[in-house]
């Protein structure tokens, strides 16, 4: 199994474009849960994702519950990024078939979903910054996963 990247309501298609780039180049599957800010269709996610997003591995779910019945389904640990964790995105310790889950741009997640989250990293910064770009914060949460699981064998 191959590690996942989920977005809960993205608000902007360059940074979910970016994200589907970047997952496509790594050989990640990327979740979308539902609604997005912006139609899926939209150029800006096609101009962000460039050719790559015909090559990405993308499930879309309709809302949080769909995608809660799949990850169940499927077995998987959900790994939020969140700046109210308290563990540190590099002492974690990642399995290859965790699910990292970004809230959106705007609002990150809901309480809910906070709740069911199986484990919080929050990304190691400068003192006094509050947050990362989304597509940033995916590529910065996914390279560590990676490099720990040993997900890099086999790239060129």
């Amino acid at each position: 199994m191959t590690l996942r990247i989920a977005l809960y309501q993205p608000d902007i298609a360059g940074n979910t474009g970016t994200i589907l780039r970047l997952a496509a180049c790594l050989g990640l599957a990327v979740d979308i849960i539902e609604p997005a800010g912006f139609a899926l269709s939209d150029r800006n996610l096609k101009r962000a994702g460039l050719d790559y997003i015909a090559s990405a591995v993308l499930t879309r779910h309709v809302d949080w519950e769909a995608f809660e019945a799949f990850r169940r389904d499927s077995g998987r640990r959900l790994v939020l990024a969140s700046t109210k964790a308290s563990v540190g995105h590099t002492e974690f310790a990642y399995r290859p078939d965790d699910i990292l889950l970004f809230g959106g741009e705007s609002a990150g997640v809901p309480d809910h979903v906070h709740k069911a989250a199986d484990h919080r990293v929050r990304i190691l910064m400068a003192e006094g910054q509050r947050s990362i770009n989304l597509a940033v914060s995916a590529g910065i949460v996914a390279a560590e996963a990676m490099r720990q699981t040993g997900g890099f064998e086999g790239l060129s």
